[in-house]
C-alpha cells in the first residue's frame, strides 16, 4: 500500500490506513518490538470496530520494522497488575472476542518473528502470510503462564495434539516452513518478495464481491463461534491467576530488574 492510503489518525500504538478496499493494521512500536501493551489493546479493538463498519472487503494486520510481535509488554503488565486484578482479564477476553467475531476476512502479514499472543492470535486468522525470516514461539510456560488467544484448542486443531503440544507446552520455535507444513501459516514467501507479492494477492481477494466473503467467512465460523468464547473466557480466568502465582512474578521482578540496567 502506498502514501497515498487514507490514513485514520487518533492512535498511539498502531497505524490504520484504507486503500484499494483494504485496511491495513499496523503494529507501531517498533521499538518494544511492537509488544503488545494495554494501549495497544484498546486500539486494536477500536480499529477493529471501525474496520468491520468501512467500506473495505478485507483487513490486514501486519508488524512495522522487523518484528510482527513479541507478545505480551511484560514491563506494561508490571505497571498494571492491579487493573489485571480489577478487571479479571476483561482487556484480553474482549480483544480476542474481537478476533473471534470479526465479519469480514481478516489476514495477518507476518513480517517478522511472532511471539506468545501474537502467535495464539494467528489461529483466529483467516490467512496467515508471511516471510521466510518469521520465526513463531509461545514461550507461554517459559514465562511460567498459560496458553492464551484461544491457542488451546486452534493449535491442536491445525496442527496435531503433539505438534500443538511442542509449541504449547514446551515452546518449541518453529521457522515460517515449518509453521506453514502444520498449517499455521498458509504461505510463505521470500523476504525480499514478501510485500509485492502478498499485496498483489490481497488487491485481487479485495475485488471479489464483498457480501459473499463476509458471509461466507461468517458461515466457516459460525460452528466454532461459543467453542471459541468458551475457550477464551477459560484461558483468560487461568491467565489472570498465573498473573499472580510465585513463577510468574518472579520472572516479571527479574525481567523489570534487566529492564532498568
Amino acid at each position: 500500500m502506498t502514501d497515498s492510503a487514507e490514513s485514520k489518525g487518533g492512535y498511539k500504538t498502531i497505524l490504520v490506513t484504507t486503500k484499494d478496499k483494504i485496511t491495513k493494521i499496523t503494529l507501531n512500536r517498533p521499538h518494544k518490538k511492537n509488544a503488545l501493551n494495554l494501549v495497544m489493546y484498546r486500539e486494536i479493538q477500536q480499529a477493529l470496530e471501525e474496520a468491520a463498519k468501512d467500506d473495505s472487503t478485507l483487513i490486514a494486520i501486519t508488524g512495522c520494522g522487523d518484528y510482527f510481535s513479541s507478545g505480551n509488554d511484560l514491563y506494561d503488565i508490571g505497571k498494571n497488575m492491579s487493573e489485571i486484578q480489577k478487571t479479571n482479564g476483561k482487556w484480553l477476553k474482549d480483544l480476542i472476542g474481537h478476533f473471534i467475531d470479526f465479519p469480514k476476512p481478516l489476514i495477518a502479514l507476518v513480517n517478522g518473528h511472532a511471539i506468545g499472543l501474537a502467535v495464539a492470535l494467528l489461529g483466529l486468522c483467516d490467512i496467515v502470510y508471511a516471510s521466510d525470516k518469521a520465526v513463531f514461539q509461545t514461550r507461554f510456560t517459559q514465562l511460567g503462564l498459560c496458553p492464551e488467544g484461544c491457542s488451546s484448542h486452534t493449535f491442536p486443531k491445525i496442527m496435531g495434539a503433539t505438534k500443538a503440544n511442542e509449541m504449547l507446552i514446551f515452546n518449541k520455535k518453529i521457522t515460517a516452513e515449518e509453521a506453514c507444513v502444520q498449517g499455521l501459516v498458509t504461505e510463505v514467501f521470500s523476504d525480499s518478495a514478501f510485500q509485492g507479492e502478498v499485496w498483489t494477492r490481497l488487491k485481487a481477494y479485495a475485488n471479489l464481491p464483498k457480501n459473499s466473503l463476509a458471509v461466507s467467512k461468517q458461515l466457516i465460523r459460525s460452528g466454532e463461534k461459543e467453542i471459541l468464547h468458551a475457550v477464551a473466557s477459560r484461558e483468560c480466568d487461568l491467565l489472570v491467576k498465573r498473573c499472580f502465582a510465585a513463577e510468574f512474578l518472579n520472572i516479571l521482578k527479574n525481567f523489570v530488574q534487566k529492564s532498568k540496567l
